[in-house]
């Protein structure tokens, strides 16, 4: 009984320092990271207001679904798309992207 009370203890422990950990990694990523089709979650740009203006003029239906792909990375979204989204258009992004400092 010890050995799960233990257990119990520092997997508890641990789990109370993750909060801690998770709110520090996003700080440190978004000052470092550029914004990428491939890996920043659509709810991270649109918080960039030139990001989100040049995704809604190359999607402009893409704003009725952001509460539902908000998770998810244009990358994750194309197959999804049925050809709304496709490699050309996600270069494209990419390459506004870019431009963003």
């Amino acid at each position: 009984m010890k050995l799960v009370t233990a257990a119990a203890l520092a997997a508890l422990a641990t789990l109370a320092a993750a909060p801690a950990i998770a709110q520090q990694a996003p700080a440190a990523a978004s000052a470092s990271a550029k914004i990428s089709v491939e890996t920043t979650k659509i709810s991270d740009l649109i918080k960039n207001a030139q990001a989100k203006a040049a995704l809604e003029k190359a999607l402009p239906e893409i704003t009725q679904f952001y509460d539902q792909i908000g998770e998810m990375t244009l990358a994750q979204v194309a197959p999804m798309s049925q050809g709304a989204l496709d490699d050309a258009k996600l270069k494209a992004l990419q390459a506004e992207f870019d431009k963003i400092k």
